[in-house]
């Protein structure tokens, strides 16, 4: 989920992120029954291009009357975008936006100076059981945009390219690929891509991006000799023309990257950052607590809890 679960003492920061990890195996967490596996950052890969994080959400199945509660709670310098293959998932943030998430579709928040928000499956999602699988990251902002506005923007899955043929079906959900680009904004050049592969289709890597890297979600793929199944991530160097192709069972890919980012991130819950002032602000703000005249707001329609700031 967007919201960190943990402060892990394993995330790098600084000039601990600079050395290139060619396969990335994502860690896993139990969140009560409700399983996130993450790529991104790595211990010896932070970023890929802007994106930051990358979660793993489910596949898991929820019976009627359960679901997911994450409670509001407040992000810094990044933007966080959500793409789910199952289920819904209820957006609401400080800005008063209050959207449904359905797969296929896209939802973009970029929090510049400062957004609180909560994620929940609530109301008519937990009438029956509901299965629950996605994808969300982070994208790290640059320096120019971390103190502006926070922003949103929903995009359905029907405004999204989609390219087909050859076995394959591709939705271009962020930036550009391969001559196409979504309709969404954009805080540096990126692309994101849900690409599903038919049994030994192949599909090439964009050649327009320098930082460019593939998680496979379900499925294997085969490249350069070596096979490599769901749950891995997998970065590529700068310039190589190459091609993946799908195992027998075919595979679901997402293909990621960008401009290689100008400098790390500081990462500190769910703050991202080019200084440690700037953590160290948007930490006292939400330890403040001040919703009324502070920098962070509760979000309108779920206003009465919140994930209170860590200890350490």
């Amino acid at each position: 989920m967007s919201w960190n679960p943990a402060l892990d003492a394993n995330i790098p920061t600084g000039d601990a992120v600079d050395a290139i990890e060619t396969v990335i195996v994502p860690r896993a967490r139990d969140l009560g029954g409700f399983e996130v596996r993450r790529a991104l950052p790595a211990p010896k890969r932070q970023m890929v291009g802007p994106f930051i994080f990358f979660d793993q959400m489910g596949p898991a199945e929820f019976l009627t009357g359960q679901g997911i509660d994450v409670r509001p709670h407040p992000h810094i310098g990044l933007a966080t975008v959500t793409y789910l293959y199952k289920g819904r998932l209820h957006h609401r943030d400080s800005m008063e936006i209050d959207q449904w998430i359905t797969p296929g579709a896209v939802n973009l928040m970029i929090a510049g100076n400062g957004v609180t928000h909560s994620e929940r499956t609530d109301g008519e999602a937990r009438q029956a059981p509901l299965e629950m699988f996605g994808i969300q990251t982070w994208l790290a902002l640059p320096e120019a945009l971390e103190d502006d506005a926070a922003s949103f923007e929903h995009a359905p899955a029907d405004t999204l390219p989609l390219l087909e043929g050859e076995g394959k079906q591709v939705r271009v959900i962020l930036g550009d690929a391969w001559g196409e680009r979504a309709p969404v904004t954009t805080t540096s050049e990126m692309f994101y891509v849900d690409a599903v592969l038919e049994p030994d289709a192949a599909i090439p890597l964009p050649d327009n991006h320098e930082d460019r890297g593939v998680y496979v979600v379900e499925g294997e793929v085969s490249v350069g000799g070596q096979n490599f199944e769901a749950g891995q991530m997998m970065v590529f160097r700068p310039g190589d023309r190459l091609s993946l192709k799908a195992g027998p069972q075919g595979a679901r890919l997402m293909m990621l990257g960008g401009a290689t980012f100008s400098g790390s991130r500081y990462i500190w819950w769910n703050f991202v950052a080019s200084s440690q002032d700037r953590i160290d602000a948007a930490k006292e703000a939400w330890r403040a607590g001040d919703w009324t005249h502070g920098r962070f707001r509760l979000p309108p329609g779920d206003n009465a809890e919140f994930i209170p700031l860590p200890e350490r």
